[in-house]
């Protein structure tokens, strides 16, 4: 079957079979970000947003995203980067093959949350496994990147007022 959706910003029509899983559709549109790392909605790897919300690619069909919005971290590039630097800050990226997925994740978070505490952060992220850290790099890299981000929002403001 055919079906259209929003891929990235980009209006995209594909055909997909009824058992096709978006995961694979996603790879065979060229969207190399998007892993499987588990097939069975544990590790995380697979995470898009659909419609602005975090969803595992794997456990969503295809023909049910017909007339929604997918982004993948091709999509969120400028973001993604800006993330990755504090987790290479910290040392957190090691191998990097769980770092799509979890950035999307990361990236959801501070669009839902506000300031979020150490527990809330790890309960948000809980669905990302990661087999070559112990995650207190990533955390650090968290809280370095929110708090940067709060101070070009209070930046912004403050040059808005003077303006």
């Amino acid at each position: 079957m055919e079906i259209q959706f929003v891929l990235n910003q980009k209006q995209v029509t594909a055909e997909v079979g009824a058992d096709t899983v978006l995961l694979d559709m996603l790879r065979d549109l060229g969207c190399k970000s998007v892993k499987c790392g588990c097939e069975t909605t544990n590790c995380g790897l697979c995470t898009v947003w659909i419609d602005g919300k975090s969803r595992l690619s794997c456990s969503v069909l295809a023909a049910s995203i017909a007339g929604h919005e997918v982004t993948t971290l091709e999509g969120v590039e400028k973001e993604a980067a800006e993330f990755g630097a504090f987790l290479a800050g910290e040392g957190a990226e090691q191998c990097g093959f769980c770092s799509p997925g979890f950035i999307m994740n990361v990236l959801a978070m501070f669009r839902e949350l506000e300031n979020p505490d150490i527990d809330e952060i790890k309960e948000y992220l809980a669905g990302n496994l990661c087999r070559c850290t112990g995650y207190m790099g990533q955390l650090r890299a968290i809280q370095k990147y929110m708090q940067a981000k709060a101070e070009q929002t209070k930046d912004q403001k403050r040059g808005e007022a003077t303006a």
